[in-house]
Formats: C-alpha cells, structure tokens, sequence
C-alpha cells in the first residue's frame, strides 16, 4: 500500500496521505487492508469484467473517492468499466500528444500542482478563443478522461474544486458548441465513474449572459452541484477561497502560469510510463454478455446516454 506520496507536477501537504484515510474513516490500523481485501475479491469474481488485476493501490483510491464504503466502490469500479464499453467514443485508445495539441489554440487547462489547505486538488480551465468547432470540444472531453486517468493512479486528496474562466470569450458561442447532454456524460464520468468529489465550482465572467450560461450548466448538473457554483467578475474574489501561494501568476497567486502548467500536464500523460499504463486501462471494460440484465437495468437506466438500446442476453 501506498506510504509516501510523489509525483512528478502533483504536491501534496506533509499528512495528506493520513488526513484523506480519516476523512473517510480508512485510518485505523488494518481497516484499509481489509476493505481493499474485500473489493479485491469482489472484482474477481465480477463474470463480466474483461480486466480484475486492479493494483491495490488502484482500489484503495477508488475507496476514498467512494468515502470509505466498499459497496459504493464496486459500483465506481463497476461504472467506469461500464462507461468504457458504453461511451467508447470518449475514450481514447491511446494518449497522443498531437491528438491533443489542437487544443492550445482555444483551451488551457491544468490541475494545480498545490493542493487547497482543505486537500482539494483545484483545476483551472480557461476558454482562450472562440474559433474552436464541437470536434475540438470533443477531443477536449477525451482528453478530461486521460487526466481523470492519471488523478487514479497517482493522486489522493478530499475533493475537487473547478475554475472556468470565460472572460476571453462569448459564453453564448460556447453554449452553441456544447449539449447538455454530453455534458452531462462527461461530468457523469468523472464523478460517478472515476469517483471525483466536486466541491466548489467557479465562474469567472464579465458577460451580461452569465445567468444564460447558469442556466445551461443547471441542465447538465446535479442539484446539489448546481448549488456549489460560486460567480466571479475578476480573479480577485479567487483569492477570497485560495491562498496565493497554490494559483498562477496571472490569477494573481504566486503559481507558475496557467500556459506552463498545461504544457507540463501534457508531457506527463504523454510520458511512455503513462502511455503504457492508459493502454492497459482502456482494457478495463465489460463483456455485457456475462451481466445479468436485471442488474444493468438497476443500475444504468436513467444514466446520459443510450443505454436501454444495449442487449445484455
């Protein structure tokens, strides 16, 4: 299991690896090999999973993000192979880096290497042009599940907290290139699939259409989600919820630049060891032959997506 935490752009606090185990009472000597024993069993006896040599590394952070309790581990394990069979289209086979170079041009994206004092690990996503198509929103969403990937395997924290920043752009061109319903998929995949806790989400627009662009969201979100946005004019207000020392420069913090954070990422899932370990992944999908559909229909009927069409014989 894992005792230390590294990472080549990810930093964490001195005890963040103990304080996420007692934020979801994993912390007691014992409890976390045992649950991790139990998940470890469970998915090996799962007929319809094509992958079930999940690293126990791999199941204990599934474990934090399901807050400690194992059934709803085994259905985040159980999702998110599912969503690789069902969704392919968002999945990549394989982490290209010219695949995803089209993005410079109209996106910058990061997670910031500094976590919050609460140990929530902050992105910012920073709409730079408006000339990008629904492709490259497309190719955009693809490349969320890669680093949605790399957080699996290498992070631990508390919670996610989202930055979007819109005021290089028209909100109203963005809603045009965007459906509620992918993305609706897409936030379905990261938080029900890789187990990704949202705990604030933060505008930043000066466009008189914010509330059009509220409303949008509202579609795509949860209530609960919805009720977690908080809007900004500037980046000023940012540092009202962060200390300076974990945002880049140009939202006034003292961080490395938005542009260098998101070159770095794409070194990282670019890297050969990453490469690999995606390609392996990506195999972790479901034979929905081997699924009793009494149990599919349970639990992804209403799910975004097609999924009634599916058989599952």
């Amino acid at each position: 299991m894992v005792s230390v935490l590294q990472d080549r752009i990810l930093e964490f606090h001195p005890d963040t690896l103990e304080y996420a185990r007692k934020d979801v009472n994993l912390e007691k000597q014992g409890r976390i090999e045992e649950a991790v024993d139990i998940l470890d069993d469970w998915v090996k006896k799962q007929r319809h999973f094509v992958k079930k040599d999940f690293s126990r590394d791999y199941l204990e952070r599934t474990l934090i993000s399901a807050k400690g309790m194992v059934e709803r581990a085994k259905q985040r394990i159980d999702k998110l192979c599912t969503f690789k069979t069902l969704m392919p289209e968002l999945y990549p086979k394989t982490v290209v880096k010219d695949e995803f170079a089209v993005l410079d041009n109209y996106v910058r994206y990061a997670l910031l290497p500094k976590m919050s004092k609460e140990h929530y690990r902050v992105s910012i996503f920073n709409v730079k042009s408006d000339d990008y198509t629904s492709a490259h929103v497309h190719i955009f969403y693809k490349y969320v599940v890669v680093l949605n990937e790399y957080i699996r395997l290498r992070d631990y924290n508390c919670g996610y907290v989202i930055v979007m920043d819109f005021r290089d752009v028209n909100i109203l061109n963005f809603m045009t290139k965007c459906t509620p319903l992918e993305l609706r998929q897409i936030i379905t995949i990261m938080t029900e699939g890789y187990g990704m806790r949202i705990k604030q989400i933060h505008i930043i627009s000066t466009s008189k259409m914010v509330d059009t662009l509220l409303g949008f969201l509202k579609q795509a979100l949860s209530t609960k989600l919805a009720g977690r946005i908080h809007l900004h004019k500037d980046n000023e207000t940012l540092l009202d919820f962060f200390p300076k020392e974990i945002i880049p420069k140009e939202y006034g913090g003292e961080e490395r630049s938005v542009q260098t954070l998101n070159d770095e990422w794409r070194e990282a899932v670019t890297s050969k060891d990453f490469v690999d370990y995606f390609e392996e992944m990506y195999q972790a999908k479901t034979d929905e032959s081997c699924r009793q559909a009494n149990n599919f229909n349970e639990q992804y009927i209403g799910m975004p997506g097609s999924f009634r069409a599916l058989s599952v014989d």
